[in-house]
């Protein structure tokens, strides 16, 4: 660990000789506390059998110590004013005993799929602004999917993604239909700097490689989206278009003996109970 990456100064000189300027608005803040790195990647499990993708480095305080702990690391960044930084380091890591590392230069989200690895976790310390994006990409785009995920998110986002029927949301099912979602750690704001206006906290999802079917995936989530289009309407009501009018009794009855009354909302709905209102929906 290069203590030197967690002093204010430090991080200040980097920023003016690449000319950088950290942004509150888009997320970008580092970290100058080590023992958050320590706890995401003990909460991580990663190992040396492992092969990890991040997002993001930066000026590398999580991914030094990744490549370090692991087989093969894989960083996307996508700002190119650090390549120069990066390619020293790289350098460096190369003449050492383990060349274990890789940075690849771009927007993760643009990204050929093949450059994946087939086997793979993620390990990433997100900005904020692409946290949604990126989720998409690993649980919804991507055939090769990651076997887990530990991200450090802002803590109401991890909140809105770890959240239980009664408040659920389009986030939280998006990520809990394709794994196990929980918070592992918190993260507050004076961690930082410069310091965001939220705290954050880390989330592990463990993914489940058994949703491969597209056709029925985008199924169902063109029936979430409706069922939320608006959270204080009744289910029912925003429901109505994709079950069509004619079958808007039958539906009620089913829904009743699943245990819901005609007033239920779509925040109250587990991930189960949405796939069998899919199935609802299609009874003729």
């Amino acid at each position: 660990m290069n203590e030197k990456l967690f002093n204010v100064d430090y991080l200040k000189h980097l920023c003016a000789k690449f000319q950088l300027r950290p942004s509150k608005e888009y997320g970008q803040n580092y970290l100058i506390n080590p023992e958050v790195i320590d706890m995401m990647i003990a909460v991580s499990g990663v190992n040396k059998k492992d092969t990890v993708v991040e997002v993001g480095p930066g000026f590398g305080i999580l991914t030094l110590d990744l490549a370090d702990k692991v087989k093969k690391l894989l960083s996307f960044e996508i700002e190119i004013k650090l390549k120069p930084y990066w390619e020293e380091i790289a350098t460096r890591l190369a003449q050492s005993k383990e060349d274990n590392f890789e940075i690849i230069w771009g927007n993760v989200l643009r990204t050929d799929p093949k450059v994946f690895p087939k086997t793979y976790k993620v390990v990433a310390n997100l900005p904020y602004q692409i946290t949604s994006p990126v989720l998409k990409l690993f649980l919804e785009d991507l055939s090769n999917k990651p076997k887990e995920m530990t991200l450090m998110v802002q803590k109401e986002v991890a909140e809105r993604i770890c959240a239980k029927p009664r408040d659920m949301s389009v986030l939280a099912i998006s990520v809990q239909y394709f794994g196990e979602a929980e918070i592992v750690g918190e993260v507050k704001r004076n961690n930082f700097w410069p310091a965001p206006q939220v705290d954050s906290a880390v989330i592990k999802v463990k993914v489940n490689q058994l949703r491969p079917d597209k056709a029925y995936n985008q199924k169902f989530f063109q029936m979430v989206k409706i069922g939320f289009a608006q959270k204080r309407k009744l289910l029912i009501k925003n429901l109505l278009p994709f079950i069509g009018k004619q079958n808007k009794a039958k539906f009620l009855e089913e829904l009743q003996k699943m245990g819901f009354s005609a007033t239920v909302r779509a925040q109250e709905l587990s991930i189960p109970d949405w796939e069998k209102i899919l199935k609802i929906s299609t009874l003729p």
